[in-house]
């Protein structure tokens, strides 16, 4: 059965057939180099209560609504600032800036309103990303 076939078009890759079909997503990985001092951030002034430790690797995940944010010191993933980043809607905004000033985490943005929510991006101990997100009421 044809599943997915990959044909060029001028250049460009043009997917036909049938793709698959994604459920949702399982979890995010975010790569840390300390598994300790990483959990210390996520648990302290983010707050994330551990849900699963794992035993055959050094991964810790928190379930946030319907979601698993696993970190991770596994060796083949590596912590960048420039990878994916991971938004996180806070229930308030302004509680939530300064529970992390109170825990000295580095701005890379400072908080701020924009059209649809208000925003501040800040770093995790190993310079991921992370967003701090409200939607306007």
């Amino acid at each position: 059965m044809l599943i997915h076939k990959r044909i060029a078009v001028g250049g460009a890759i043009v997917h036909t057939g049938t793709p698959m079909k994604i459920l949702e997503f399982a979890f995010i990985a975010y790569p840390v180099t300390d598994l300790a001092r990483a959990r210390a951030f996520y648990e302290g002034p983010l707050g994330l209560v551990p849900a699963t430790l794992h035993e055959y690797s050094p991964s810790v995940e928190y379930e946030v609504g319907p979601h698993v944010l696993m970190i991770t010191a596994v060796p083949m993933l590596k912590p960048s600032s420039d990878g994916p980043c991971l938004s996180l809607e806070v229930e308030d905004f302004e509680d939530a800036i300064r529970d992390l000033r109170q825990h000295e985490v580095t701005f890379v943005r400072e908080p701020y309103q924009a059209p649809l929510c208000r925003v501040a991006v800040v770093l995790d101990p190993d310079g991921n990303k992370l967003i701090i997100h409200k939607r306007n009421a």
